[in-house]
Parts: structure tokens; sequence; C-alpha cells
């Protein structure tokens, strides 16, 4: 129960309905041992109900199956001849872990998408092949690798949250290119703020993630999913964002979107309510002649009207104000997530640079970094499109996660190695039919805990064959990955390893180039100016406009300023001073004197 107090708690709908849930006889041991054998008369007897009920897809998950995945194996044979092109996804195939609710759920998610994506990626095969395009295709994975088309097409639900993993890479590679140990992604698009922490130049993985909550930023209300993910947290704060006043008269801000369609107020397209895009347009953030390159001109009168009716007018505030604690809330909303997701990594974000993209995230970031402490910001070219230039950095890659019980105190080196090595070579093979030739890179590890608890540790594991000696070695290592964690190990106790984590990746096509030297700082002049909105004096100030494209590496300002380009804002408060790097990333830095 993700709410124990609600009496009337909403559970999110399931996606296989009673009616269309079968079982059959078998039974595998929790160490794959066959307790009852599969009842194949059983499954043959099932095919005419399938095809009667006209199934499309079908998912097959049975208990232990991650220790033996024969049976599931079986059944998928009898029921793929019995049932010629209806897709089946098996448990030990998709999700071979503990948790059998976790572990169904992830593929019955798999079999759901996957007649619908299978047949969108092989039509943009086709499309892409006719118009003459000879260059391999590649997915984006949910963990930031990139994964060829068979595999996408396999297991579509790996690619649940390729799009803001694509933010996630970028980054790391800022961060890589700026040696920047601590990065906080800040990722604001039209419908949500996505933060990723980047610690080392990698951002943290994880093994879960929900879908179709129920309460959107509520954990536990949504169906379990167990692929590998970047972690990341998400807020219902974009463009599109809604604002509203409550009974209390608190302005709310999202988690409801005006979308594309119709859209903010200020789109002219018949959107009435405001949103997030309709307070900056007041505030002179967002100019009405530049939005989008220009291909969509704003009506900063319909943003006014809709803030002054539903936020302005309630609270007795003027358009400029109402514009303004919207924006505040929204603010103050991702940085309350920020330092929350900082401190849950281990990090506090006073000492990280905020990278910025997205829509939306450049005309925030300053106020992001203001309210977190947070001393400088890098707007990386292209910033609109932030995910999008992550794609193109990213590696071939492939991770395979199996579930094998075995304490350390009876560490088990030739089953280990087995193990291993099968998972390695089911890990490449994906990785091999998009880079035949390369150089592979793989990586171990297993998660571990002491007996009894009911979450585990990411512990590294070597990659060379191991020896009955290793247990101990194994267990020194926990004991100080425990106590870094939480501060002290717990002598005595029994640790034991839950699951397998093996990843191949090829070498990235990403280039990490010494940058051009700038032998000086550059003066530049502005394009011109434009009214501002400034809370402190509640008025509007001239400030000036540079064009991105028009700063040459070098160049240096003070804000307060907007440097304008097509698919975003950049805004430096006064408190700021910018520069443009030797890769013409933005940077802005606050002043020593007024930095917290």
């Amino acid at each position: 129960r993700f709410a124990e107090y609600d009496l009337f708690i909403e559970r999110p709908p399931a996606l296989v309905p009673r009616d269309l849930r079968f079982t059959v006889p078998e039974r595998i041991g929790a160490r794959g041992e066959v307790l009852l054998p599969l009842d194949e008369a059983a499954v043959h007897d099932l095919a005419p109900e399938l095809e009667r009920l006209a199934i499309e897809s079908l998912s097959i998950g049975f208990l232990h199956a991650y220790a033996n995945p024969a049976h599931e194996a079986r059944a998928r044979d009898i029921l793929a001849r019995a049932l010629p092109g209806v897709a089946i996804s098996i448990s030990a195939e998709v999700c071979p872990e503990i948790r059998e609710y976790e572990r169904l759920s992830t593929t019955v998610a798999n079999a759901y998408v996957q007649p619908l994506m299978a047949g969108y990626l092989g039509r943009l095969a086709e499309r892409l092949g006719a118009a003459g395009l000879e260059a391999p295709l590649f997915m984006m994975l949910s963990d930031g690798g990139l994964a060829t088309l068979e595999t996408a097409r396999a297991f579509p639900i790996r690619l649940i949250e390729s799009g803001p993993a694509g933010g996630a890479i970028l980054a790391a590679h800022i961060a890589a290119e700026c040696d920047l140990p601590q990065v906080v992604s800040f990722d604001m698009g039209g419908t949500t703020a996505k933060i990723c922490l980047i610690s080392g130049g990698a951002p943290t993985l994880s093994r879960s993630f929900e879908v179709g909550r129920v309460h959107r930023f509520l954990k536990g209300s949504g169906l379990p999913l167990r692929v590998p993910v970047i972690e990341m947290v998400e807020i219902g704060a974009g463009g599109g964002s809604i604002a509203s006043v409550d009974a209390m008269n608190r302005v709310k801000v999202g988690p409801a979107s005006a979308a594309a369609d119709p859209g903010p107020a200020c789109y002219g397209r018949g959107g009435t309510e405001p949103t997030v895009t309709d307070a900056d347009v007041t505030a002179g953030r967002v100019a009405a002649d530049g939005f989008a390159g220009g291909s969509i001109r704003l009506r900063p009168d319909l943003a006014s009207a809709a803030l002054q009716r539903r936020v302005g007018g309630p609270l007795g505030l003027p358009d400029a104000m109402a514009a303004f604690a919207v924006s505040e809330i929204v603010d103050e909303n991702m940085a309350n997530a920020a330092r929350v997701h900082a401190i849950e990594e281990g990090h506090t974000i006073e000492r990280c640079s905020i990278v910025a993209f997205g829509g939306a995230g450049p005309v925030h970031a300053a106020r992001l970094a203001q309210k977190t402490g947070a001393g400088r910001i890098v707007v990386p070219p292209n910033a609109g499109v932030g995910s999008a230039v992550g794609f193109l950095l990213a590696p071939l890659s492939y991770t395979i996660a199996q579930s094998r019980y075995m304490r350390l105190s009876q560490f088990d080196a030739a089953h280990a190695n087995a193990l291993l090595t099968d998972m390695s070579a089911k890990a490449t093979e994906p990785v091999r039919l998009g880079a035949p030739d390369a150089e592979l890179t793989e990586t171990r590890s297993v998660e571990a805990r002491y007996s009894g608890q009911g979450h585990e540790l990411t512990l590294e594991l070597p990659l060379r064959p191991f020896t009955d000696a290793d247990g101990p070695l194994l267990l020194e290592r926990f004991s100080a990955l425990y106590a870094e964690r939480y501060g002290r190990a717990v002598e005595g106790m029994v640790v034991e390893i839950i699951n397998w984590t093996v990843s191949v990746t090829a070498p990235s096509r990403a280039i990490v180039a010494a940058p051009a030297v700038i032998d000086a700082p550059v003066d530049v002049a502005p394009a011109g100016h434009r009214e501002l909105f400034d809370a402190e004096r509640q008025a509007f100030v001239p400030v000036p406009v540079y064009h991105r494209a028009a700063l040459p590496p070098g160049a240096r300002f003070a804000g307060p300023a907007l440097i304008v380009e097509d698919q975003t804002t950049t805004v430096a408060p006064a408190l700021f001073d910018v520069t443009i790097d030797a890769r013409r990333n933005i940077v802005m830095t606050r002043r020593a004197e007024t930095a917290s």
C-alpha cells in the first residue's frame, strides 16, 4: 500500500484483465530444482482458447523461472508452434530476477507494447531504407546505452525512459569535457523537469522504475518495472504545466499540463489555462517574436489574460507579479527536488554545477542555482534539443541481470564463473550485432545484503576468474562499502548475494577533444535590449539581449542579460557573470561576494 492510511486507495489498472490470465500446473523451486514437471498437455489445451480470443501478444511467468527457465522456454515453444504470429515474452529473458510480482509486471509490460513497437520499428527501418539511408539504426535504452533494432523489438520495455536518458548522457559528456566532478543535469521541457546527479563522470543507475502511476509523483502508486534505468527525479514542472490558486489561496503549478495541443494560452490555439510558459512570456523572459526560431508567434495578451483570470485576480496581483508567483513556485518545487535527490545520493548540491537544457531549462536554471546554492551553470550548444544530442553521444551497450542466491561464507567459485561466463556471452551478442569488430568493455557487479535485509548494495566485481579464496575478499569489500554508506559494518552477520549483473559496452563515438586556447577575453556588445520584470523593484527594466550564434569563444559580460537562440533563451540574473568557453558552452558563474 503506497498510502497506508487511505481507506479508498486507488490502485493502477491492471494491464491484463483477470479473464485473460491462465494457469498451468508446474513448479520450479527457489534453487532451480523441478518440484512439479510442466503439464505440457495443459499448455497445448490453452492454444485453442487463446486463438478464439484473438490474442496478439502473450507473457509467460512461472515462479522461480529466474533460477531455471526450462518450463517457461518449453511453454513458449509449444504455444509458438500452435499460435504462429503471436508475440511471446517470457520472464526468464525479460527479467530473470527474484521478486515474482516485479518480474511478471515487467514481462507483462514488455508483451503489452511488443507488437506495437515491433511494427513501428519495422516500418521505420523500411522507410529509412527506401529513402536511401544506409547508416545503421540504433535505439536509445533507459540506462543510457544504445541497442540494435533487433534487441529493441524483442525487449521494448528497455526503451521506457530512453528520452530523459539522452539528457543525462549529454550532461555526463559535458562534465567530462569541462572537468566537472559533480554535476546536476537539469532538463526542463514542456511537461516535466528531470534532475539527475552525475558524479565521477557517470550518472547513477537503478534497476527499479514505475509507470502508470495513479498519483503521478507518489512512489509505489504505479506498475513496478525491473529494467536498467538512469536514476533521476521527475516533477510536474514544464513549460506547459498549468498554474492555479487553490482553496487556501496558494499558487499551485502542475502536474496537469496544457500539452502541445492546445498548449499554453500564449500559443493562440485555444488554450485558456495559464502555464509556466505564459508566465515566462509575461515576465519578458521569452520573446513573443522569437519563439521556436520565429516559427510560432506568441500572444502576450492572451498569456496575461489567462494569468490574471486564474492567478492574479484571485490574489489581487498585477499580471507581472502573478507571473513571478508562478515562476517562484515552480522554481522552488524544482529546487526542493534537486536538494532531496542530491542528499539521497550522498552529495550536497551546493558543490555541484548545473548543466541546463531542454526548451525551458536555460530559462529557469539561474533561479534554480540561486535557490540551491549552486555556483556554476553550463548551457551547452543546441540546449533546446539536449536529449537528442545525448543520443549521438551514447555508446552501444547491453546489460543483463540474473538472480542467483549465494552466501559469501559458502562462496562457490566454479558456479560463479559459469554463471558470469554465460551472462557475458548473452550480453555480448546484441552488442556484437552493432559493433562486430569493436574492442568491447565489460563490467561485472553483484547486489548483496546482510541476511534478512530487504534492500541490497551494488558491489563491483573483478574481471577475472574467481577462486574459492575470493569469498573472504568480497566480504571485506562489502563491509567497507556498507560502512561507507551507513557509518559502520555489522560484524558477524551473514552476507548473501542476490543478483549478478554484467554490462558489455562498445567504445563511444563521442570524443572529448582538447579545447581551443582562448588568448584573451572578448568584450561584446548586445544586439539590443528587452524589458524584463524585476521582482525586487516590482517593475520592468531594460536588459541587454545577445544572440548566441554571434557570441565567439571568450566572450564575456555581466548579468542581467538574455541570451537568445532558436530553441530556448538563457536568463542570466544580475548576480551572475557570463562567459562563452572554448567549446561554445554558456558558462554562468555566481560572483564570489554573493555566493552562499
